[in-house]
């Protein structure tokens, strides 16, 4: 009986709560995020299918371009054989030395011919990968952590 009581209120205060903005649509200059931010503004429920966690608006330039980087490579190199490669249970090898001459390989170690850049950007690295086959981030991270 308690428990059918806290849910309806809990359903009552979720019915009657307004909208809450995940992003203020006016802020200072000084800590206002870059002018491309798409979130600005934007209710917090707010889904966006072409990207869902909503990391655009959060990312540096940097980080933006190596996203872009890895997403490309793998939208151009890895997306078109990727059916093929599970079908026929084969892997590429050149796959691994392609992403290290992009510097997709060990992103996080400095020297050594290594981009040497933070985790955040591995993550996004490891996402982009991921976005056309887990077995390819699987691979690229054994490679990044020996």
């Amino acid at each position: 009986m308690a428990l059918r009581s806290t849910s309806m209120a809990l359903r009552r205060a979720a019915v009657a709560a307004k909208p809450v903005r995940a992003f203020s649509a006016v802020s200072d200059a000084a800590d206002a995020p870059a002018a491309s931010n798409r979130n600005v503004g934007k209710p917090l429920g707010t889904y966006q299918w072409d990207d869902p966690l909503m990391m655009q608006g959060m990312l540096n330039e940097e980080e933006t371009m190596i996203y872009e980087t890895a997403k490309a490579y793998a939208k151009e190199e890895l997306l078109p054989g990727v059916t093929m490669a599970n079908r026929h249970e084969t892997f590429d090898r050149k796959i691994m030395s392609d992403m290290g001459e992009l510097g997709l390989l060990g992103p996080t170690i400095n020297g050594y011919g290594c981009a040497g850049v933070g985790y955040n950007s591995y993550g996004l690295i490891a996402h982009a990968i991921e976005w056309v086959d887990s077995s390819y981030r699987s691979a690229m991270s054994v490679q990044s952590s020996l």
